[in-house]
């Protein structure tokens, strides 16, 4: 069959990056159609296929600047025009799903999230004094017309497949569309429970508002703990200033590196509210706990420690591997206010009760995300979409 795989922009490898890398694994002859793409910063897998971009591409500073061209984004996805494929199978979370199939095709829409800049994040990105007086003005005179576009170009989608059910359910509440779900993959084989740690927890993110990397270094400076960060993005030169001597920036690293510092941590903070989050899995494969919001995605990996959370904090369970009510093993603390005294409270109870945590028990949690089972189910929802048949 002939396929046409859509994505939002190449400009990182990033969660959702990982997924399209294995949709270039399944497909490694479909075309792939992107609004920009920056040459080099995805992986190998990615970049042998025939890449198509729009005429954002050639915009002023666009590589760097490319969010500020939101408004434009439909007109140009739309812009495509795509040959006969029997397949087009979108990977997006801001405008690739509202890809103009051609007549004849089916289209599979692997979805992160509805636009969220225009939804549920866009206080995070327009206000909060984080934005620029232009860009917040921007966002706010085109959001509703970004959010009309968003729900009626769902309409050109045969099936929607959500990364999590967090986004199912919005992918109800905005298009008024069921969605089924597959939760991303992680490549567990890649990675070795650690039984050691060091005394450094780890935060391994894009520097975007609602990732609130902001919290994690401010509890970091409260309690005087070493956090190191992997990554980069637009808030980096606010969050530099904020960070103490205890907090050490490292950039985006390779795959490699980024391993290591999984084993040698204490456990990573994840302080966002995330649509799903391949980060903590990761993490926990390499036998870490997670310190996690407890809302979103992390619901949905993250297993609490029993009777552990921000506002409460009951007494240890005993023993290795502390289990919960449900049977399974805990894999993390959740904290329940994104706010500094929480995420401190969290760390506090991690302290505490850091030897209830069994790292192999951690990493065979999961093992039911593995990046081969995940290449399995898409290829049964791409034979679903093509055959009329849901899978």
């Amino acid at each position: 069959m002939k396929v046409a795989i859509v994505h939002d922009w190449l400009t990182g490898m990033r969660g959702g990056e990982r997924c399209l890398e294995a949709f270039c694994e399944l497909f490694p002859d479909a075309d792939l159609y992107t609004l920009l793409h920056i040459k080099g910063t995805v992986s190998p897998t990615i970049e042998r296929h025939r890449i198509t971009t729009s005429f954002v591409q050639s915009f002023p500073l666009a590589a760097r600047y490319y969010r500020y061209y939101l408004p434009v984004f439909p007109f140009a996805i739309e812009r495509f025009r795509l040959p006969s494929y029997d397949l087009v199978l979108s990977s997006s979370h801001c405008v690739a799903k509202g890809i103009r199939p051609p007549a004849g095709g089916k289209h599979l829409c692997y979805i992160h999230s509805p636009m969220r800049y225009v939804w549920d994040q866009f206080d995070n990105y327009a206000r909060g004094g984080r934005s620029g007086v232009v860009a917040r003005l921007g966002m706010e005179l085109f959001r509703k017309r970004l959010q009309a576009w968003d729900v009626a170009s769902a309409a050109r989608v045969d099936q929607f497949v959500a990364n999590s059910h967090n986004i199912a359910g919005k992918v109800q509440r905005y298009y008024n569309r069921p969605a089924a779900v597959l939760h991303p993959p992680v490549d567990w084989e890649s990675f070795q429970a650690a039984e050691q740690s060091e005394d450094f927890y780890l935060m391994v993110t894009a520097f975007a508002p609602y990732k609130r990397v902001d919290l994690a270094i401010q509890a970091c400076n409260v309690m005087k703990r070493r956090l190191k960060i992997i990554g980069k993005g637009q808030e980096e030169a606010r969050l530099r200033k904020l960070a103490g001597p205890t907090v050490e920036f490292l950039g985006w690293q390779p795959d490699d590196v980024v391993r290591d510092h999984y084993a040698r941590c204490r456990a990573l903070l994840f302080p966002g509210e995330e649509d799903f989050g391949i980060v903590p899995l990761e993490a926990m494969a390499c036998g870490k706990p997670v310190l996690a919001f407890g809302r979103g995605g992390a619901l949905e990996t993250v297993v609490p420690l029993p009777g552990a959370g921000s506002a409460e904090g009951g007494p240890g369970q005993g023993g290795s591997g502390s289990v919960t009510s449900a049977g399974k093993v805990a894999t993390g603390v959740f904290f329940f206010t994104q706010a500094v005294e929480s995420v401190v409270d969290a760390m506090e109870c991690f302290e505490r009760r850091r030897t209830e945590f069994d790292p192999h028990a951690i990493r065979d949690h999961v093992a039911a995300f593995d990046r081969r089972l995940f290449k399995e189910r898409v290829k049964a929802f791409a034979m679903g979409a093509l055959t009329g048949t849901a899978s």
